[in-house]
């Protein structure tokens, strides 16, 4: 019988803290963690693509501390110029459906053709702990140690759209530090992809074969915005399945009015297990890219994405603004106690504290 798998997912036997930790070692650690950061030294290092220093800036970019507010700004400054030079893409679809399998085998085919990628993987946050699983790395075991691939995994927080609050400056980062294409895989929530659809060039939706959804699907708004639709794991006895959703979802398509870009959205079959189907897809996006190109599109949408991050920047600021004033803080305390026993209302609440903003 043969031995399973290895995966970095298995537990082994467990060592005990005082035999592999070090005393010397962990303050040394403690230091470099509290050692100022040459903010100048960081952009350096990132712009001559040294994976560490694209680490360290993301988290400074992600970071909700005010120390960090005045970094994450110069670093962001500095990339802009080096940046909008890679395709974005952005893959979405339901739990379950692959996606992490079909970036890794999409990932290693890039790589195979001279690509560097950098994958920005989104995970859902949870509602009652605040906290993120973050395994993409472990998903993607073999993808992680392809020299030309970088992988981020990051907490979608409160943010909505599948995304996490600073993925469209993490994609500015890994652009300047010379990566060719940017993957976002989102949460995977399936219908409110709309935030990682007005920041990348092309969306890509993954469909399972034979799950019952071919004509639910084709009422979402996220077919609207799905540039290709692949079904994946069609293979095996999946194959007849996924044939009859690529029909279904091609006929469907059809249905929708032109798009403003010109391109017609493509439904193909792929089986990332089996690498089969990859290049196809691939193939389907530097056809878009050349298309939209000649057409002005591509630009265009990327102008439109700009104008729409303005606002959301400023919306964002104003929210942090307004929360981070120590009488708001206070306001918002005694009005949340009120409510609590029913001596005010949320509307007059929320008219009450919105008057101390000025």
């Amino acid at each position: 019988m043969s031995k399973p798998k290895k995966t970095s997912i298995l537990e082994n036997e467990g060592v005990s803290i005082s035999e592999i930790t070090n005393p010397e070692a962990i303050e040394r650690f403690k230091s470099r963690r509290n050692k100022t950061i040459n903010v100048d030294d960081l952009i350096s290092s990132l712009l001559n693509k040294n994976i560490s220093a694209l680490s360290r800036a993301i988290t400074i970019v992600e970071s909700e501390h005010s120390k960090h507010t005045a970094q994450a700004s110069a670093i962001i400054k500095a990339c802009l110029p080096k940046a909008n030079k890679s395709i974005r893409i952005g893959i979405t679809g339901v739990p379950g459906v692959g996606k992490s399998t079909f970036i890794e085998a999409f990932g290693h085919y890039l790589s195979q053709l001279g690509k560097r990628v950098a994958v920005l993987a989104i995970d859902p946050s949870s509602s009652i702990t605040k906290g993120s699983i973050l395994g993409d790395k472990t998903r993607m075991e073999d993808l992680v140690k392809n020299e030309n691939v970088f992988i981020r995994p990051s907490a979608s927080g409160n943010s909505l759209g599948g995304v996490a609050r600073k993925t469209r400056e993490s994609i500015i980062l890994c652009e300047a530090a010379g990566f060719d294409v940017v993957i976002i895989e989102t949460v995977g929530v399936g219908q409110s992809e709309t935030t990682v659809h007005s920041m990348v060039d092309f969306f890509l939706l993954l469909k399972l074969p034979g799950a019952g959804d071919e004509l639910q699907g084709i009422k979402r708004g996220i077919i609207e915005m799905a540039d290709a639709i692949a079904i994946n794991k069609a293979d095996g006895d999946n194959l007849k399945k996924a044939k009859v959703a690529q029909t279904d979802f091609k006929n469907a398509l059809h249905l929708y009015p032109n798009n403003k870009s010109e391109w017609q959205p493509q439904v193909s079959l792929c089986s990332a297990l089996n690498k089969e189907g990859i290049d196809a897809i691939w193939q389907q996006i530097l056809d878009y890219v050349q298309i939209t190109s000649a057409n002005n599109y591509f630009n265009e949408k990327r102008q439109e994405q700009n104008k729409y991050w303005l606002i959301q920047t400023i919306e964002s600021q104003l929210k942090a603004d307004f929360f981070n004033k120590p009488e708001i803080k206070a306001a918002l305390k005694e009005q949340l106690q009120l409510l609590d026993l029913n001596k005010t209302t949320p509307f007059a609440a929320a008219e009450y504290l919105l008057k101390l903003k000025h």
